[in-house]
């Protein structure tokens, strides 16, 4: 077998992504999420740290929705009908994309009450 570039490996990922937001409403749905995000963190001046805190959060929302897709993907190839161990693997896959949002969404409200709280009382 041939070993594979760095370059290569960087694009098919690359391409993994690009599929995913072509193809899984939800992984868009996380990427505007993801924007907004952004765009409040811009204008609440965040600190350094809750930048980190919120790319942290971000990355592990997106990623965690990258792997319920891949396991999908891989459930369904290897058992087009219906079957309960099918079941429990896609669904275990979706639980761990609601357990990262759950936890995304905490970290969120950490960062931004304050901040929008003092945009309100002004």
């Amino acid at each position: 077998m041939k070993k594979r570039t760095w370059r290569a490996v960087f694009f098919s990922a690359a391409e993994g992504i690009a599929d995913t937001f072509r193809t899984e409403r939800n992984f868009r749905i996380h990427v505007l999420i993801t924007c907004i995000i952004i765009i409040a963190g811009i204008l609440c001046h965040v600190s350094a740290v809750d930048w980190m805190l919120l790319t942290l959060a971000i990355g592990m929302v997106l990623g965690a929705e990258l792997m319920n897709t891949g396991v999908e993907a891989a459930v369904d190839l290897c058992s087009p009908d219906w079957h309960p161990f099918a079941k429990k693997a896609k669904d275990a896959a979706a639980g761990a994309v609601l357990i990262s949002s759950i936890v995304a969404i905490v970290i969120g409200l950490i960062v931004f009450v304050e901040p929008f709280l003092s945009w309100f009382t002004r």
